[in-house]
Order: C-alpha cells, then sequence, then structure tokens
C-alpha cells in the first residue's frame, strides 16, 4: 500500500474560488423581487437565537420572507439594494457564517470598515469561498431516529470541518455536495449528490457504502428513469466510519486535480475518466484500499425512507422524547412565524430548529406529553402537519412575482392548485426549465410555458421532467388531469 500524500496546494496558492451565480451569505443575487441571501445551516440546525437574528435581519434589511430550501438551509429574499453588506454582517455576527472563513483572512465584515477596499474585499472572498463549500446533507433526525445505524451528526461536523480547513477546496463549486446517510427512515435519499455515502451493517459492523454522484443504491433500475442517479455509479466499495473524512478528502482533492476549468460536477467529470480510474487516483491520497467491490452492485439502504415522518409528533430513539415537525406552505415563513417557531423550540425542545431537505421544519427533543400541544401551535401558525394535505405535496420555484426566467406565477398557481388536489399527489412546478426548486425528480411536473399556461410531465422513465402528457394546461385543468392520472397511476 502506497503511503497516503498529503495536499500538493498551500493555502497561498490555493486554486481561485470558481465564479458562481448561486447565492450565498455573502454573494447576494438580484432576482426579481430583490435580493437573495442563501444562509447555509451545519446539519440543517438553527439555533433559536439565530432564528430570531435571521428574523430580525429580515425585516431591518429585506422583505422579511424567508425560505426553506432543498438543501435544509434558508434564503432571505428581498434584500434591499444598498443593505447587502449589512445584513451579511448581522446574520455572520449571530453565528451563521463559515467556521474557518475568518481565520483565511484574519477579520471579518464588521472590522472591514477600519480596513482599506482591498483588504475588504480579501475578507469578503475569503468568507465566501469557505461558506461556499459547507454542503453536507443528513437526515434532520440524525442522532434521534430511532431506526438509524448510526449517528451522523459527529461526522457531519468533521465533514464541514475538512471542507473549510484547506484553502484548495475553494475551488469547488457551491452546488457540490455530500450525502451522509445514516440509514434513518427520515431521510432524503433521493437527492443527487457528488459524493455519498450510506451506512449499511455487515459481519464487521456498521460501514459506509459509498458511490460517486447520484443516490445511495443501484446506477439504474426498471424504476427510476435515467437522470434518477444523475449519471451516478451506484456502490462502489464500503469502508469503516473512521475512515470517511479521509476518503471524502482524497475524492475532493482527486476531484480537482483531474476536472478541467468548466467541470463543476462529480457526474461530469465521470463522463470523462471512469469511476475505477478516479479510485485509483485517490488512492495516492489513502493508506487503506479502494478498490470496486462487485458484491455491492445491486446494493440498497437496508430501511425505506418515509418522508412523511417530516410532518406530525414522532417517537424519538428514546421514548421520552418526540420530534414534531410542520411544513410551511410552499416553504415559505415570515419573519414573525420564524419569532414563533424560534419561541415553541426553547419553550418546549431543546432550543434548536431543524431545516429539513422537504422545505419543512423539525422540533426535536419535545417530551412526548406536550407533543399534541405543540403540534396544535405549529398548525396554528398555518403549518401543514399532515401528509394528507395537498400542499405538503406541492413544491414551487420562485415563479413570475420572484424571477425574471420565470413564465408563470408558480407560487400563487401552486396554492390555487392545492385547493383541488386529492392527497398524495407530489407535483413539482416549475418557472422555467432550470428546475430550481426540485433537486429531484418528481412524479409529476408543471411547466410554465407562459402566464397561467402549463405542460404537464409525467415521471415514466424518459429524462428530464418525464413524458409530456399534456400541453397548454390551466391550473383547473391541470388540477383536473391530475386526479385522473393519479387514479390510474398510484405509484408514479
Amino acid at each position: 500500500m502506497n503511503r497516503a500524500l498529503p495536499s500538493t496546494a498551500l493555502p497561498d496558492a490555493a486554486t481561485p474560488p470558481r465564479a458562481s451565480a448561486c447565492p450565498g451569505l455573502l454573494r447576494i443575487v438580484a432576482a426579481r423581487d430583490g435580493g437573495i441571501c442563501r444562509v447555509k445551516l451545519p446539519g440543517g440546525v438553527l439555533s433559536a437565537a439565530q432564528a430570531r437574528a435571521i428574523a430580525a435581519a429580515s425585516t431591518r434589511h429585506a422583505s422579511g420572507v424567508i425560505e426553506l430550501t432543498n438543501r435544509a438551509n434558508l434564503q432571505v429574499r428581498g434584500v434591499r439594494e444598498g443593505h447587502e453588506a449589512a445584513l451579511s454582517a448581522a446574520l455572520i455576527d449571530a453565528g451563521m457564517g463559515p467556521a474557518s472563513g475568518a481565520a483565511y483572512a484574519g477579520a471579518s465584515p464588521s472590522s472591514a470598515s477600519s480596513t482599506t477596499a482591498s483588504d475588504a474585499n480579501h475578507v469578503n472572498a475569503a468568507l465566501s469561498s469557505a461558506d461556499d463549500v459547507r454542503n453536507v446533507m443528513i437526515s434532520p433526525a440524525a442522532g434521534r431516529d430511532r431506526h438509524a445505524l448510526i449517528d451522523t451528526t459527529p461526522l457531519c461536523t468533521e465533514l464541514l470541518a475538512l471542507l473549510q480547513s484547506d484553502a484548495r477546496f475553494a475551488a469547488l463549486s457551491p452546488k457540490f455536495a455530500l450525502l451522509v446517510d445514516g440509514g434513518e427512515r427520515l431521510a432524503r435519499v433521493d437527492h443527487p449528490h457528488d459524493v455519498w455515502l450510506a451506512a449499511s451493517v455487515d459481519e464487521d459492523g456498521v460501514r459506509f457504502v459509498f458511490g460517486l454522484a447520484g443516490c445511495p443504491g443501484p446506477a439504474t433500475n426498471t424504476n427510476e428513469s435515467p437522470d434518477d442517479n444523475a449519471n451516478g455509479t451506484g456502490a462502489l466499495a464500503a469502508i469503516a466510519p473512521s475512515q470517511v473524512p479521509a476518503l471524502v478528502r482524497a475524492l475532493l482533492h482527486t476531484f480537482l486535480d483531474l476536472a478541467a476549468a468548466d467541470t463543476t460536477r462529480m457526474r461530469d467529470l465521470l463522463a470523462m475518466h471512469s469511476a475505477d480510474t478516479l479510485l485509483l487516483h485517490a488512492q495516492r491520497y489513502v493508506n487503506f484500499p479502494l478498490t470496486r467491490d462487485a458484491t455491492l452492485r445491486d446494493w440498497r439502504r437496508e430501511n425505506p425512507a418515509d418522508a412523511s415522518l417530516r410532518l406530525g409528533a414522532h417517537a424519538q430513539h428514546n421514548a421520552n422524547l418526540s420530534h414534531v415537525g410542520g411544513q410551511p406552505p410552499l416553504g415559505r415563513l415570515d419573519a414573525t412565524t420564524l419569532n414563533r417557531l424560534a419561541d415553541l423550540a426553547q419553550r418546549n425542545g431543546n432550543g434548536t430548529l431543524h431545516v429539513t431537505p422537504w422545505q419543512s421544519v423539525l422540533l426535536p427533543d419535545i417530551p412526548t406529553q406536550a407533543a399534541t400541544a405543540v403540534l396544535t401551535e405549529l398548525i396554528s401558525l398555518g403549518l401543514a402537519c399532515d401528509a394528507a394535505q395537498p400542499i405538503a405535496h406541492l413544491i414551487a420555484c420562485a415563479g413570475s412575482s420572484g424571477c425574471a426566467k420565470g413564465l408563470a406565477d408558480t407560487k400563487n398557481d401552486a396554492l390555487q392548485l392545492a385547493a383541488q388536489l386529492p392527497a398524495d399527489v407530489d407535483v413539482h412546478l416549475s418557472g422555467c426549465a432550470r428546475s430550481c426548486a426540485a433537486a429531484h425528480c418528481a412524479p409529476y411536473t408543471l411547466l410554465a410555458v407562459e402566464p397561467d399556461r402549463y405542460d404537464l410531465y409525467r415521471r415514466d422513465g424518459c429524462a428530464g421532467f418525464g413524458r409530456r402528457v399534456a400541453s397548454q394546461l390551466t391550473i383547473d385543468e391541470a388540477a383536473a388531469l391530475l386526479a385522473r392520472l393519479a387514479r390510474s397511476y398510484p405509484d408514479a
């Protein structure tokens, strides 16, 4: 076995950050309804104090609209012109910035007024780069799910520290993301990631099966469309939990070693190099074997994921405690509601909110005897807390009211659709073909073609949104057709 190589990159000679149009904590992107500031939450966790800080800052510097994202983060929408720096500074001062971003530059944006413009730009670039790489997804019930094989929260913390500690990783795209799946029932495992790791049990105990791009499971099967795994590899090999950080580090350096300047995602690199080539290259960085394990070709996670567990009250591994969850309509909150959620979490739970990749929120560690009362309060705040509610099955992008590329007012149209749909029909409304609101392939997609008109697609093995089954539908027409299709194709 070759001795593992250290990174060849030094902080002073790090690869420059990739240009990006993605919103970030310091990179506030203009939209039709104002600027967008994205706040990345480590493990999806937000303290009550941080929630109040976001609510206050969104009111002072923006429109007061807060969105939950499909990567378990937050977005502040409607940032007012001239308020960008003040908003970023307020959020960083509340502890929502990267852990090591200031270490790159030795300062923070709040101290930029005492520095030169060049120094301030250096500070902002360093913080923005450290912020961009914080893309590790775990279950919102990690450490609490009764069905989990392992608590992934320590690994998440370790991987976030790794991502921020090597200045070379600033060259990764802000979309480059990792999934660490502990085997929980409450888990989002249908979102493609650049590197995924999933807990599994064999004769040696808990191991992490891993793959490049895609989702945990085979690269293809008869029930999946060609892009369900986003050109992923399926399971390649399995490693011990203690080896996960070293593996991730090796794969990240391998990606940066081999990727061209315009190659931003692992699926793009796999189009040019085989998975075996990437494993062979990654072997330079680790002192344990990285070879494909053919016995894992058809590997699947042991516990089927159940997204409905994000809603309502459910027992944790400690039967005396429960997590209680609700979903704001289309993932949007106002500052008042966020403050109320913070109060609920502090008064009844452990003082944290867990944002989920279904654009919902979970309050963990609620005493079981108080769970019903907390659930009642979530309902009073307008959150959907039952999977039978149609609004819990709809996602929509910002649409024409918030995005210049949107061809229809998807948010308003989705609310109109929810009033007419039967339960359990999952629908994605997209204002354009970019599909910003959905990282997964939804069973049904309504793609806007003009104001108040949509083409309907059904997932059936075709690439992209699936097969187009109707064109130029109004929302009323779409609702009627979706109800008929749901009866004809109940598993779509």
